[in-house]
């Protein structure tokens, strides 16, 4: 079986605080998985170079971004273009419909973070088209702290008519593949297939707690704002800091020729 972990922000979000070779050497060398999608904030400036990398790491990159639609956060996969912020629902899953792509709604009735209500993903199923792009919902997502409201509103997600998926919402390097999707197979293509069937899993697993954010994600994001973020030489080397001068994108363009 396949282990995938569908929601990883890089320093590409705004709360992100690994560069995309440090994903990649930590979903590959410490988290046994075999799919990651990059799906940072109303952004897709690091997929090119995710996916360019993969093979070096030994792990498979769906492209994808998380929209801001203006009902909540949407994750989209399998797209090949960024989608605008700020559309309705409906609008943003049909321009992922236009990329072929498939969505998933990440984190639906989370407190503390723009989500998605279950009325409003009701209504979007409402149409018939809607259910072959909207394929899955996050049944565990381990970066949220606020999990105190997942007992009230797990019956109403639980019953929606999506597969379940697993995700870590990685803020922090260290939080890839804490929340896992299982799918048959082991390739990017498997794992879609089990998307549109239903056939996935979602093993247990443990959040973010409280302490863990203010000790560990809140020292980091304020190294990220000071432009120092966790980095990748190698896939040989360790993971270590490194300042990122100038434009984010050129900087990483560097670390990916000396990889290459």
């Amino acid at each position: 079986m396949g282990r995938a972990d569908l929601h990883i922000h890089s320093i590409y979000s705004h709360d992100g605080t690994s560069t995309v070779p440090a994903i990649l050497k930590q979903a590959s060398e410490k988290s046994n998985l075999d799919v990651i999608a990059i799906t940072d904030h109303d952004s897709m400036a690091g997929v090119a170079e995710a996916q360019a990398l993969a093979p070096v790491y030994g792990i498979e990159v769906i492209p994808g971004m998380e929209i801001s639609t203006a009902q909540g956060h949407l994750v989209a996969l399998f797209i090949q273009h960024p989608i605008p912020a700020n559309l309705s629902l409906l609008q943003t899953i049909i321009r992922v419909r236009e990329q072929g792509g498939i969505c998933i709604a990440p984190h639906p009735e989370a407190r503390g973070t723009s989500s998605l209500k279950v009325e409003d993903i009701r209504w979007a199923l409402k149409q018939p088209w809607v259910a072959q792009i909207l394929l899955g919902v996050e049944i565990f997502n381990a970066g949220l702290v606020y999990t105190r409201n997942w007992q009230r509103t797990a019956s109403k997600i639980l019953s929606l008519p999506l597969t379940h998926v697993g995700s870590s919402d990685a803020h922090l390097v260290s939080m890839i593949g804490k929340g896992v999707t299982i799918f048959s197979g082991k390739t990017t293509a498997d794992l879609r297939s089990a998307l549109m069937t239903r056939q996935t899993q979602v093993p247990e697993g443990k959040g973010l707690g409280g302490m863990h954010a203010l000790v560990s994600y809140v020292p980091r994001y304020l190294l990220r704002k000071m432009g120092w973020a966790v980095w990748n030489e190698h896939p040989e080397k360790p993971l270590r800091f490194k300042r990122l001068s100038g434009n984010l994108k050129q900087s990483e363009q560097i670390s990916s020729s000396a990889i290459l």
